[in-house]
């Protein structure tokens, strides 16, 4: 917003903007240019005309600024509440009670239905004096609105993976207690190992959920540890073995000498173990998993850890690669919550690391994350 001299009152040099586009004094003599805010910023004279209209304003109203100072606020902001009442004639900030100080936050709506936010702060010379300036904030709905649908997704999500393990759990159990010595004990060996495995499940679910609950507020906790990086992929390895994978399917290559890794350990086998699952379940032929030394992702160190899982599977279309860590993304195949993979790369970004995801050599999907030694300052 760019700020207009005048030689004396009511006068205007030649080339200069009108006095009406003066930001306001206090966000002059701060520094601030209105332009910078990220939220709409319309300020109101003692008159009720407009001397502030920032480019966030302009944006999410879609009224020039340049209409709209100098004019009465009613007329450049013409606002209405969900009932179709006129906003300013309806609070009327300049004629109403000289103790109010504000309006809260609320959903107003824009000439053509435009929904947005708004919130206005009363300016008065003493408490209870006339209005020196009115202060009108105003945000776009449409973050609001993503969040409220990725919430609504995330519970319609949650509902449906906890309906069917519980329903399992419920039926077993009620047949078991009704009917317990019709079974032979293989029966109820069978449906107590079902009720366990569908237990298991909504327990995952719920640790899945506490994980996106910590990541999206920044509390995700990591503990670090010393961390054998080459050894926690092959213990993953040996359990695919065990339950019954073919050992050929897997190659680990580790380089060596590997830096000293320090990470939280727990957080780094749920990271490898959502990674090689991906591959083995999704993917196809041989799973290789690459350890090596590499730049470290953080300034200040000079090494890091860069661990690559591909397959030779048919690999995750090109559209689709900037929505692999995003929520419920889960690709060309039905199954899971769609959640790993935004954990995952929360989890490494918790860590100081990167993740990326790309096509293999044959053909397959990759999957790289790097971390950083992290080291503690005493080993340096």
């Amino acid at each position: 917003m760019s700020v207009g001299t005048s030689s004396a009152p009511g006068a205007q040099d030649a080339g200069s903007p009108p006095a009406a586009s003066r930001p306001p004094g206090d966000l002059a003599d701060l520094g601030i240019d209105p332009d910078m805010l990220p939220d709409g910023l319309v300020v109101a004279d003692e008159e009720g005309r407009v001397v502030c209209f920032n480019a966030a304003a302009e944006r999410i109203t879609a009224v020039r600024a340049r209409d709209a100072l100098g004019q009465r606020l009613e007329k450049a902001l013409p606002l209405e509440d969900l009932e179709g009442r006129r906003w300013w004639q309806l609070t009327d900030p300049y004629g109403g009670l000289a103790i109010r100080v504000g309006q809260p936050e609320r959903n107003l709506l824009l000439p053509g239905g435009r929904e947005v936010l708004v919130s206005a702060r009363y300016v008065r010379t003493r408490p209870t004096g006339p209005l020196r300036r009115l202060v009108v904030t105003l945000r776009d709905t449409e973050a609001r609105r993503r969040t409220e649908r990725s919430h609504a997704e995330l519970i319609a999500t949650v509902a449906h993976e906890l309906r069917s393990p519980l329903t399992s759990v419920k039926g077993f159990t009620a047949t078991l207690l009704a009917k317990w010595e019709r079974f032979t004990d293989d029966q109820k060996r069978l449906m107590l190992e079902t009720v366990d495995a569908d237990a298991d499940r909504v327990t995952r679910l719920i640790a899945e959920l506490l994980d996106i609950s910590r990541i999206d507020s920044g509390r995700l906790e990591v503990r670090r540890q010393p961390v054998d990086i080459g050894a926690a992929v092959g213990r993953h390895i040996q359990a695919y073995v065990a339950a019954g994978q073919p050992a050929d399917r897997f190659l680990l290559r580790v380089q060596q000498p590997l830096p000293d890794l320090w990470a939280d350990p727990d957080k780094i086998d749920q990271v490898l173990s959502n990674l090689l699952e991906n591959a083995v379940r999704h993917g196809e032929g041989t799973v290789t998993i690459d350890v090596t030394a590499t730049a470290s992702p953080r300034e200040g160190e000079d090494t890091g850890t860069s661990v690559t899982v591909s397959d030779e599977g048919p690999g995750i279309p090109e559209e689709s690669m900037n929505r692999v860590f995003t929520r419920f993304w889960r690709g060309s195949k039905r199954g899971g919550t769609g959640l790993g993979l935004y954990i995952v790369k929360g989890i490494v970004e918790a860590h100081g690391g990167t993740i990326t995801v790309g096509r293999a050599p044959g053909a397959g999907a990759e999957f790289r994350f790097t971390l950083p030694v992290s080291a503690p300052a005493y080993l340096a």
